[in-house]
């Protein structure tokens, strides 16, 4: 396989919250998913057979995503910047253990992305400083009634931002499972695959991963 090359990531923590679903690779049901996962097989096949271009192809292709799981686990651009290298330096070391017969390439470079996370979390569990939302629910009360707002809504990007540090309050088991279903859209057999528990251990903590952010919003008054 060629020499690897990770391009840096010129992605930013105002990356939606909420960004349009890309069918390509990613696409669920019908024949489109078949088309997607006949495509992203070939693309692994290319890498392995070392043909030029098929690397800096995969990489484009699964570096905005992966970074997108990287930063709303961690809430820090410069973190999801590192850990989404070190998840494609991972990729190029294990890319032969890939097997498509036991699932999407999808699902394999989701698991590994969470894999990586974990093992960032406990890392930085002694050093780690998340900004609450406590923290930053009056600068953006005080920005709020700047615009003279009426309608009592937060605008889209401010609403990303306190729904994004109002996930940094959920443990990891219920935020990882909030962010792959409800903002990546997974499947919840993909999530369980993924996650490696059955799919009664999603929904459950789904719900509760969902009722919990809605107490986090619910105690700062916050209606998005």
């Amino acid at each position: 396989m060629a020499a690897v090359a990770v391009a840096h990531i010129s992605l930013n923590s105002k990356t939606p919250l909420f960004p349009e679903p890309k069918p390509a690779f990613w696409a669920s049901g019908g024949l489109g998913a078949k088309r997607s996962l006949d495509a992203e097989t070939k693309l692994v096949e290319r890498c392995l057979a070392g043909e030029q271009g098929a690397w800096e192809d995969l990489v484009k292709s699964y570096t905005r995503r992966v970074y997108s799981i990287c930063f709303r686990f961690t809430n820090k651009d410069s973190a999801a910047q590192d850990l989404t290298q070190e998840v494609f330096l991972r990729v190029f070391k294990s890319l032969q253990s890939f097997r498509a017969g036991e699932g999407s390439f999808s699902v394999w470079l989701t698991r590994l992305t969470r894999n990586l996370l974990v093992d960032h979390y406990r890392r930085t569990k002694q050093e780690r400083a998340t900004e609450s939302l406590d923290d930053k629910l009056p600068v953006l009360e005080e920005r709020t009634a700047q615009h003279a707002r009426t309608d009592g809504l937060l605008a889209g990007r401010e609403a990303g931002e306190l729904l994004q540090a109002a996930l940094q309050k959920l443990s990891p088991d219920l935020r990882e499972a909030v962010i792959l279903r409800d903002l990546e859209d997974m499947e919840y057999r993909e999530i369980a695959r993924v996650l490696e528990v059955p799919e009664g251990t999603v929904k459950s903590r789904l719900n509760r991963g969902r009722a919990e952010l809605a107490r986090v919003l619910r105690r700062n008054k916050v209606s998005v």
